[in-house]
């Protein structure tokens, strides 16, 4: 039997191949796997699994023949989508984050891409939405447009990790799209044999080639801040502006970024790639990395601070005072830049945004906030039904920072988001007015922030026996329906009137919201109240609701609570 093992992690995307030689096993060179297997790798819209051993108690499943037969899936799917016959040579890009596993499973992708007579196009080190940036941009000397394009990464998860997402000129891949994918794939990693994965091989070696797109990528962001102050060539110009990168993808935003627009960005941190992540996760989100950038700026006496994720396709700033705009006051400042550019337009949401951004989206920017579901692909695709309904909508935004406008093709995309931000800097200085970062705290004046916020997560116990044999999700929806249920009985709670994900209710000055995971066995509980007492009181009654559960784990609720 031939099979390609992984060895022990290593740094700098130095990994390498074995080949394990068995003359008396069958002539299958990979060890079986069915379609279960494969599907277990979808993750929503994504593909997402464990490429390299070092965490106990992970088994790798995204291995070398999986991901080249995932390779031969999307070749396959393309081909149909785009109604390809043998006489045309469809391309495909292929870029990665810093991940110890990204050229691993860029070779072999590759193969799978090649081995169905695609032409294949490696950029290298990338960021996720400059992947499907290559599906419009029309230039040649790029390969450009790509046919399809895919990124390696797994967003924040840690090193281990490592995923697929997949792109055309008409966007991302939903759920549908990565469950056929998955099916293909399946079928033909099970007719993989000695002869073939060679064969594969060597036609990857004649058709793979290499270009760096970041250039067109970072030119058009320059371009677009340009632009907006009025084609000054260095808008930023004495503007102080740090960047942490987390040892992601995102370090080209400095130098290649800012400073071509004439910011000053010493004092930026982590921009080098390294998959270990060893400073802190790359994650918006993360509170030990919201406290690195903010702690820049203030060192540094930086005018604003950047933070991506590992694949910039989310980011978040701080001010100048050290102040995050982060979550509700990221969803916040990108609503107020947007509706002075188109007034009245609806935001749309994840289901956690707090009432506080309901009330400054509609009483003071006089726009529409539609509270949707979590999911940045749920809250992206909805709000292109919206416009395809007639209610115009421009910007679509999670609290994760996953944010798309409506101008840059709905693609969810942290260097444009920031670069929106950019373009106030730069306009604001150029008609006039001075003050820095302030611009851009001025805009978000009034909103409404609670005294206490937190997400407490649920955990459901899929063995136990309260469960009856039943699935998680099953277990959920009942917990969820009891909850909703139980509601009416206390005059002190109000379910929220439109609703589009678990249970939302307001009371004691303040809501929370209980919801089923999207992918994990948990049922994750938002608060927020103008007091702890309120926001114990608020636990309170969700604890009453769902004590009876025995399968759920509501310990941080009774902790919460004061309860034992």
């Amino acid at each position: 039997m031939q099979l390609r093992t992984l060895f022990k992690p290593q740094n700098h995307f130095s990994f390498q191949r074995n080949f394990h030689s068995n003359a008396s096993a069958s002539a299958t060179a990979v060890p079986y796997l069915d379609k279960t297997d494969f599907l277990k790798l979808q993750n929503g819209s994504d593909i997402r699994g464990v490429a390299v051993d070092g965490v106990e108690g992970e088994l790798v499943n995204l291995t070398e023949p999986v991901a080249e037969a995932i390779g031969a899936a999307f070749a396959a799917w393309l081909m149909e989508k785009k109604k390809a016959d043998a006489s045309q040579h469809l391309r495909v890009s292929i870029g990665h984050d810093s991940r110890i596993s990204a050229k691993l499973l860029q070779n072999a992708i590759s193969r799978g891409l090649a081995g169905a007579g695609l032409e294949v196009v490696h950029y290298g080190l990338a960021s996720t939405p400059a992947m499907f940036n290559s599906t419009l941009t029309k230039n040649e000397a790029f390969l450009c447009p790509a046919d399809g394009s895919i990124m390696i990464t797994a967003s924040h998860l840690p090193f281990n990790r490592n995923g697929f997402k997949f792109f055309t000129n008409a966007g991302g891949f939903g759920k549908a799209d990565i469950k056929d994918i998955l099916e293909r794939a399946a079928d033909i990693y099970n007719q993989f044999t000695e002869e073939s994965l060679p064969n594969s091989e060597r036609k990857a070696s004649l058709s793979i080639k290499k270009v760096d797109y970041m250039i067109v990528y970072t030119s058009d962001l320059v371009k677009a801040v340009r632009k907006a102050a009025g084609n000054i060539e260095k808008p930023l110009e004495g503007f102080h502006i740090v960047v942490d990168a987390g040892n992601g993808a995102g370090g080209f935003f400095a130098a290649k970024v800012l400073e071509p627009l004439g910011a000053i960005t010493s004092g930026s941190q982590f921009l080098e790639p390294d998959g270990l992540f060893p400073n802190h996760i790359p994650n918006p989100e993360d509170k030990t990395a919201m406290k690195a950038i903010t702690q820049a700026v203030l060192d540094n006496k930086a005018d604003l601070g950047i933070i991506f994720d590992t694949d910039v396709d989310r980011s978040a700033a701080v001010d100048f005072t050290g102040r995050e705009f982060n979550r509700n006051r990221l969803i916040a400042l990108m609503a107020a830049i947007v509706l002075e550019e188109h007034p009245g337009t609806t935001i749309v949401t994840d289901s956690v945004t707090s009432d506080g951004l309901t009330t400054f989206i509609e009483k003071k920017l006089g726009g529409r906030h539609h509270r949707f579901k979590r999911g940045y692909k749920n809250v992206i695709d909805e709000a292109i039904r919206l416009n395809s309904i007639g209610e115009e909508s421009h910007l679509a935004i999670e609290t994760s920072g996953h944010g798309a406008l409506k101008e840059n093709h709905w693609l969810d995309d942290g260097a444009y988001l920031m670069v929106k931000i950019l373009n106030k800097l730069a306009s604001a200085r150029a008609s006039g007015k001075g003050g820095g970062s302030k611009v851009l705290t001025d805009l978000i004046d009034g909103l409404q922030e609670p005294a206490f916020a937190a997400e407490l997560r649920l955990k459901i116990n899929q063995n136990h026996p309260d469960l009856k044999g039943g699935s998680f999700r099953e277990y959920g929806e009942a917990v969820l329906k009891h909850l909703e249920n139980s509601i009416g009985s206390d005059p002190s709670l109000l379910k929220a009137p439109v609703n589009y994900e678990g249970v939302r209710v307001s009371g004691y000055g303040g809501w929370f919201l209980l919801r089923l995971s999207l992918h994990d066995p948990v049922l994750p509980l938002n608060i927020e109240a103008p007091s702890n007492d309120d926001a114990v009181k608020l636990g309170l009654a969700v604890l009453a609701a769902v004590k009876d559960f025995a399968g759920l784990d509501t310990s941080a609720l009774n902790k919460l609570v004061g309860a034992s």
